[in-house]
């Protein structure tokens, strides 16, 4: 019985060639690729090459995928090289159909009609009929050898196609079956979809046709249709041009999506041959898939509007859940009014390829796309940004990846309004990305400002501080900003590092936890150090450890205590760092101060009562002030 051709390729889309023949050979990074000695031939030099989806040997020409590997490696037939494939994938055999065979000769005689159509249509664009879309490709800069590499054709008037393809025995139905002719819901034929339109093929992975986009030309709406779902053809599992960009990039090129046809047929002419665009609607879920097939970092390239950034957002988002060490995303975005095809044209290749060095990672464009036209948010507004960035972060499933991003995210977060309500922030270009002024180097939000300097002699007070948290981290989240901003040598700094990834990771605030966390990662020992030689004898009237996880507290008593530990963190900060710590507490009480215009006031003092973290900053740099150690 034959095998569905939509089953073998999702087979073969799950089984990654490299760890299939990588568990019994050795395999050599070679580039973007492996090789190997040949399993096949004796060699004592590698010849054998495991590309995304294929393999192929120099020395003695075996080439195949993962099931002709399974086949000639162990001597299966191929429905068993399948059932193995498939078990380990986890994919359900199809069942004994009859029909099946009968869909794969009807498959196959649809591909070979689309070959019939696409011919139809290049002699169109060769004929009279032809003349304003050979002026249109002309006026693009087009070359004959473009147009013939990408099979650009014109449809005609929408009157000619079942008459031109009847010589070949090509029914209407058939045509009808390949979304080629529009039905109205009874299921007659009510002619041809594309009429007036340059015709663009549009081709699966493996170089197969299986549909056609077309762009009208002059007026009219929509500009572009692409062809139906069908047996053939699957929006969300296509991207134009994937068949010779997968072969560009596994000889070096970048993976770069863009928004259209013309976008990717400019950057190939151009010389940029992975150029790849999805098909009128934003990457999903399984583009990406086949995107992360060729690339681990691909570029995705958008225009600089207000509907680039909206599509650059959604790609970020839809990214997260799917991202690991070894997968991700890289972006670039281009000026307002700008498209690769205009940019090129314009400027040439050099400017195109200086977009793409400059592309920036995942967290960073995603960063930058929340905070955007918000540089002077108040402190509500900054609050929901930061909760909502932590949130992105842990829809990473790699929990240490998740960490890094919860990180980083912060730092940026942290650095970003810090400059902004200092007033160190000018706009430079046409980017309107924020940029350092004076002594310090230039700075898109996505780059981290240099962390607080801490004064000679204070690694003491700075394992005070460290112990002040393992042993109370409820006070976190009101010294976090600081925390992340001092500049802390080996091993506090690495100490720090797995600190905050427990703080992301478990969501709570027992003492017992974090300490078991920091055991469970090599730091036991450091940990009982700084609890029994540098925390503070006052920071000890309430049990650490397993006790502190049951202990309840009355909440008046916590609130009392929760200032006093959190007084004796900015205490032993404003010691470290007091000019930095002095203008971080101006800083709080002025916008708490701004904030108390929403409350109501302290009857008993007539002044606006602060919250407990901004009262414990006060009562430390009063302290300070006063001489007090």
């Amino acid at each position: 019985m034959a095998l569905d051709s939509a089953f073998l390729d999702e087979l073969r889309q799950r089984v990654t060639l490299v760890s299939l023949i990588g568990r019994s050979n050795k395999l050599v990074r070679s580039g973007r690729n492996w090789k190997t000695c040949c399993p096949f031939h004796g060699e004592k030099t590698p010849s054998f090459y495991i590309y995304e989806d294929h393999f192929h040997c120099f020395g003695c020409g075996v080439h195949g995928d993962a099931i002709s590997y399974v086949m000639q490696s162990e001597g299966l037939s191929f429905r068993d090289a399948v059932e193995r494939l498939a078990h380990e994938a986890g994919l359900e055999m199809p069942r004994e159909d009859p029909r099946a065979e009968e869909k794969a000769r009807q498959v196959a005689s649809l591909e070979e009609i689309m070959q019939h159509v696409q011919a139809f249509y290049r002699r169109n664009l060769g004929e009279r009929q032809g003349e304003a879309a050979r002026h249109y490709l002309q006026k693009r800069g087009l070359t004959a050898e473009t147009i013939t590499r990408f099979g650009l054709g014109w449809s005609g008037d929408g009157r000619s196609l079942t008459e031109a393809l009847k010589p070949h025995d090509i029914t209407p139905e058939q045509l009808a079956q390949l979304g080629l002719l529009r039905c109205d819901e009874q299921g007659a034929i009510r002619g041809e979809l594309f009429f007036n339109r340059l015709m663009f093929p549009i081709h699966d992975r493996k170089g197969r046709l299986i549909s056609f986009g077309g762009r009208i030309l002059g007026e009219g709406q929509p500009k572009y249709v692409n062809g139906p779902e069908t047996v053939l053809f699957s929006k969300k599992r296509t991207l134009f041009n994937l068949h010779h960009a997968a072969e560009a990039v596994r000889k070096g090129a970048e993976l770069v999506v863009v928004e259209g046809y013309m976008d990717v047929i400019a950057l190939d002419q151009a010389g940029f041959r992975g150029a790849v665009a999805p098909l009128g609607t934003a990457l999903g879920e399984e583009q990406l898939a086949l995107l992360w097939r060729q690339a681990k970092a691909p570029i995705i390239c958008l225009d600089g509007d207000i509907a680039g950034q909206k599509a650059a957002l959604r790609s970020c988002e839809l990214a997260l859940p799917l991202i690991s060490p070894e997968r991700t995303l890289r972006f670039c975005r281009l000026g307002n009014g700008d498209d690769p095809d205009s940019l090129v044209q314009r400027d040439g290749a050099q400017a195109f390829d200086a977009l793409l060095q400059s592309s920036r990672p995942l967290v960073e464009e995603l960063f930058s796309l929340m905070v955007a036209g918000k540089a002077q948010a108040g402190p509500e507004e900054r609050a929901v940004i930061r909760k909502r960035l932590v949130e992105l972060a842990h829809q990473i499933p790699d929990r240490a990846l998740a960490g890094e991003y919860r990180s980083t995210l912060l730092d940026l977060f942290f650095s970003y309004f810090r400059n902004h309500r200092s007033g160190r922030i000018s706009w430079q270009g046409s980017r309107k990305d924020p940029v350092w002024t004076g002594e310090s180097k230039a700075m898109f939000p996505g780059t981290v400002q240099q962390p607080r300097m801490i004064a000679e002699g204070a690694s003491e007070r700075l394992k005070v501080l460290m112990a002040l948290l393992i042993a109370h981290p409820e006070i976190l989240p009101q010294i976090e900003q600081s925390f992340y901003q001092l500049t802390l040598s080996e091993p506090l700094a690495h100490y720090r590092s797995v600190f905050l990834e427990w703080a992301s990771q478990t969501g709570t605030t027992s003492p017992f936890s974090c300490q078991n966390w920091m055991k469970e990662h090599g730091l036991g020992e450091l940990t009982c150090e700084l609890l029994e030689h540098y925390l503070p004898q006052s920071a000890r009237n309430r049990p650490v450890g397993k006790e502190a996880a049951r202990e309840e507290k009355k909440e008046e008593k916590e609130d009392l205590f929760f200032v006093g530990v959190a007084e004796m963190w900015w205490h032993f900060y404003g010691l470290v760092n007091f000019p930095a710590f002095k203008e971080e507490v101006e800083r709080a009480v002025r916008e708490a101060i701004l904030k108390s215009y929403e409350r109501p006031l302290d009857e008993s003092s007539g002044n606006a009562t602060f919250p407990p973290e901004v009262k414990a900053k006060m009562q430390a740099l009063k302290a300070l002030q006063q001489g007090e150690n």
